[in-house]
């Protein structure tokens, strides 16, 4: 049984935080291999943006981004499933789409240490651990500390298999990204080259305020 990591999320754009995620949960976890699978249409997102004045570049793009981000990590995979699916994107229908099709393999989504606060608000929680380990990235022993009793009550309500996840505390996020370039302030060593140059090529993020 292959042991697959899986990373979800908009990636706009995907940055070195979701890349070293990526590589410190296949290493604590002993992973085979993560697949990186962009939403499409995230039902949290569907109709707005993180701010009013922002637009996203297309489900394509954001793939795209998410190919050449990873391409240079053998044990990195990027799946279009999530963009290719008509309408709202749900976790729990990924993970079923996967487990029916690699029953063989064991999957683990991996996630901030936030999201054992919000999961059970999620579509179908239940059906989210019934076909993973929740691996929730934590920072600092405080935090762990104070999320033992939400991780206690998700694995006694929904039998919910979680592995704690240790990481760095890395002040960077896709939204912080967007307004420096959108200010004209560097974004190097915060994205790969590939990813800078694609976002350069394009125009994205430049032009979001009126």
């Amino acid at each position: 049984m292959s042991r697959v990591g899986i990373m979800g999320g908009t990636f706009n754009p995907i940055h070195i935080g979701h890349l070293l995620l990526a590589e410190c949960a296949r290493e604590e976890l002993q992973l085979d291999e993560v697949w990186f699978i962009p939403t499409g249409v995230s039902y949290m997102k569907a109709g707005k943006n993180d701010r009013p004045d922002e637009s996203m570049p297309s489900a394509e793009d954001r793939l795209k981004m998410t190919e050449l981000a990873i391409r240079e990590n053998p044990f990195f995979r990027c799946l279009d499933i999530e963009v290719r699916r008509a309408g709202a994107t749900y976790t729990y229908e990924t993970l079923e789409v996967l487990k029916d099709k690699y029953p063989e393999h064991s999957f683990y989504f991996i996630c901030g240490a936030d999201c054992l606060y919000t999961i059970d608000r999620w579509r179908c929680p239940d059906r989210i651990f019934a076909n993973c380990t929740l691996a929730a990235a934590v920072r600092g022993d405080t935090l762990l500390s104070e999320m033992e009793d939400q991780k206690r009550r998700l694995e006694r309500d929904f039998q919910a298999d979680i592995a704690v996840l240790p990481f760095r505390n890395l002040e960077l996020s896709s939204t912080e990204i967007r307004d420096r370039i959108r200010s004209g302030r560097s974004v190097r060593y915060m994205l790969s080259e590939a990813v800078q140059r694609y976002i350069e090529e394009k125009g994205f993020y430049k032009n979001d305020r009126a």
